[in-house]
């Protein structure tokens, strides 16, 4: 049994519908500010859970890693003030177990629960739980995380809210199949159909003729009805060669809100993001201001709290938004290098009802930064590679960061996401933060496992990609191509 800290004694001092536990006031219409936190559980595992480890530790709040048994002897859970195994190695019994969560938090008592990113960051159920435990969710209201974890009404408020959209229906296909072969014209091929509660790229399909049309949005709903419990699907214009271009936005519960920049997520295989970079290739400010401005005021149009990003489609000038991903994300230490603002202790102030310190006008561009997700798999089938690793050797440098959980004798679990860490470079200019990247990649030793390392080293040498401006697709053509001449 875990030894419980003495509850902290609370005051008359209580906002209107203020929930207090936990020493604890709960941000409401009227948001109060507490005292920062004392404890924070982290629900996650991998470098997040180390990322938010260290954010906090540079605070001085003490943190509880939780952890599956095949992650017993991971460095986070080494390295945090208080741990608790919650279940096997498989993620519903372990990282999706939302009672064994909730008790860890109570055992080691917590004030606070950091949900990272996948898992269970963007389920609008465990955030109410959270809550209703009298714990504090660190990140947005869990009708926020509905709202915008629906792709159609998603949609529909930016729309509101004035951010360019896809064209496309407004709301669910209906069931009669003369009316969606009315809508698909109206549009004009190609369209893609999309599951209304998908992400990670999956739940969608792209038509090219009228004849695939039914048997493709058939074929996504039952998809959606089996990944996401969620049948309802959508239609859109399909891109032929857009960029994927995101937006940090952070906003707190006083109705400010400030947009942190863009990146370029467009180096992309089956929807995964492989290579990140801030800023975006070719897009020129007064575009970047528009666009960002927007995000800023649809966060306070909402009520949005807590860090977000809106993701976009970018083709010919124009933006396209496509989701909102209401948590922290992969490639955030591109937008940190640029900026120089923690992204992740920002989550925190504003969970601990802090008004945002940062305005428009403080935020400062400077340099580039590109990041390398690293991945135990083959680097050109893309098979897993679990096991242990024999050899670790991280680069270093100017300008060299890298976020991981792994070192030397480390086994990496076949149960979860393949990727073991990340690289990010930064240079003064583009080509700076390029030439640097080459260099940690060529410094970098992994062994007993394969990785995508010689991927990113091919990459960092494409002659494409060095001009900028590479579509979503470039990628896949680029393995195809490849697939052909061997």
């Amino acid at each position: 049994m875990f030894e419980k800290k003495p509850r902290a004694e609370q005051g008359d001092d209580k906002p209107p519908s203020g929930l207090l536990k936990r020493g604890i006031m709960r941000a409401t219409s009227k948001p109060t500010p507490i005292a920062m936190f004392e404890k924070i559980l982290i629900a996650n595992r991998g470098e997040i859970a180390l990322r938010i480890q260290r954010a906090c530790r540079e605070m001085g709040i003490k943190t509880v890693a939780v952890h599956s048994e095949a992650d017993a002897d991971a460095k986070y859970v080494k390295l945090a003030d208080e741990s608790v195994c919650i279940g096997p190695a498989p993620s519903a019994q372990s990282y999706l177990n939302i009672p064994a969560i909730i008790s860890a938090a109570e055992v080691t008592d917590a004030q606070a629960i950091h949900p990272g990113y996948g898992f269970l960051s963007e389920n609008a159920d465990f955030a109410e739980r959270v809550e209703k435990s009298g714990f504090v969710f660190i990140g947005p209201r869990p009708d926020t995380i509905r709202l915008m974890g629906d792709k159609v009404s998603a949609k529909n408020t930016m729309k509101k809210a004035g951010v360019p959209c896809v064209p496309g229906v407004d709301g669910a296909l209906p069931d009669n199949p003369s009316e969606i072969i009315k809508i698909a014209r109206s549009i004009g091929y190609p369209v893609i159909i999309k599951a209304a509660g998908g992400g990670g790229g999956r739940g969608m399909r792209v038509v090219h003729t009228e004849a695939a049309l039914l048997n493709a949005v058939i074929m996504t709903r039952s998809e959606a009805q089996s990944a996401f419990n969620n049948p309802i699907v959508y239609m859109e214009k399909f891109l032929e060669n857009p960029r994927h271009i995101e937006f940090q936005v952070l906003a707190d519960s006083y109705g400010n809100a400030v947009y942190l920049g863009e990146r370029d997520c467009s180096m992309q295989r089956r929807h995964q993001k492989i290579i990140e970079e801030a800023p975006a290739p070719l897009l020129n400010a007064r575009l970047r201001n528009k666009i960002g401005e927007r995000c800023a005021e649809a966060c306070r149009k909402i009520g949005y709290r807590g860090a977000g990003t809106f993701e976009f489609l970018y083709e010919n000038d124009e933006f396209f938004f496509i989701e909102m991903n209401t948590r922290v994300q992969v490639e955030h230490p591109v937008t940190e290098m640029i900026t120089g603002i923690d992204i992740v202790q920002q989550q925190i102030h504003i969970a601990a009802g802090e008004k945002l310190s940062l305005r428009q006008k403080d935020i400062v561009f400077k340099g580039h930064a590109i990041e390398c997700r690293i991945n135990a798999e083959h680097p050109y089938k893309f098979t897993p590679s679990p096991g242990r690793i024999t050899t670790w050797h991280p680069p270093g440098g100017p300008g060299i960061r890298v976020d991981s959980h792994v070192y030397a004798n480390y086994f990496v679990p076949p149960h979860y996401d393949s990727m073991i860490g990340k690289i990010i470079a930064y240079g003064d200019t583009r080509e700076q933060a390029m030439a640097r990247m080459r260099t940690a990649l060529s410094e970098m030793a992994v062994e007993g496992i394969d990785t995508n390392i010689p991927l990113h080293q091919e990459l960092m040498q494409d002659a494409a990609f060095l001009n900028g401006g590479t579509s979503i697709h470039y990628l896949e053509h680029k393995l195809a191509e490849r697939t052909k001449g061997s």
